[in-house]
């Protein structure tokens, strides 16, 4: 377990991620990307603790998944199974599990202040918050995405399931934008990736 950690996750994370992964008799599955998630937890029928994780992730955004996951199953055992998913119960694990490894050997040190700053109230995804969204996907493999913010007011773009939206104003912290075909509205985060078309 420990050789396939060290492809996904930075180096000086594998041993204890491992001992967090045996200490919580974690089933860890990584997979193929889906589009709406990067991972997963679920207690199987057997009992067993069922974690998946994008294989698509970079190593950081892998390694935050990961303790994500693990923390819904740390606060689920500790506080119960009527707790919201992502409850001041789950904050609370995510930020004990998280604070060891935010450190400049795992993460790049201009990582670390953004890092510092999202774990004093975690958010339900990582995406959710901007600058550390935009900071993480420098170390992503490149590609042909933009991020809706970077793009022009009233361009066209395609996102993941092929429908087509032309960008409007930007409403509190979400873009409005228009489904070309059907003509309703719906609000887009600022760095949610799409496809820029030519209009």
């Amino acid at each position: 377990m420990s050789e396939t950690l060290s492809k996904y996750i930075p180096e000086h994370a594998v041993k204890p991620v491992f001992e967090l992964i045996v200490l919580n008799q974690v089933h860890l599955k990584i997979v193929n990307e889906r589009i709406t998630r990067h991972g997963d937890y679920r207690k199987g029928l057997s009992g067993k603790h069922e974690i998946t994780v994008n294989a698509s992730l970079n190593k950081y955004k892998f390694l935050i998944t990961l303790v994500h996951e693990i923390s819904h199953l740390v606060a689920f055992e500790k506080f119960g199974h009527n707790i919201k998913p992502h409850g001041n119960e789950w904050k609370y694990s995510f930020q004990r599990l998280m604070i060891p490894f935010i450190r400049p050997e795992i993460f790049p040190n201009h990582i670390l202040p953004l890092l510092a700053r999202h774990f004093k109230n975690p958010t339900a995804s990582s995406d959710t918050d901007a600058t550390l969204s935009l900071a993480l996907k420098q170390f992503d493999i490149q590609n042909d995405k933009n991020y809706i913010f970077e793009i022009p007011y009233g361009s066209i773009f395609r996102i993941h399931n092929g429908k087509i939206f032309k960008k409007g104003a930007l409403r509190i912290k979400r873009f409005e934008c228009l489904e070309v075909s059907s003509g309703r509205t719906y609000l887009f985060n600022p760095n949610a990736e799409v496809e820029l078309l030519p209009s």
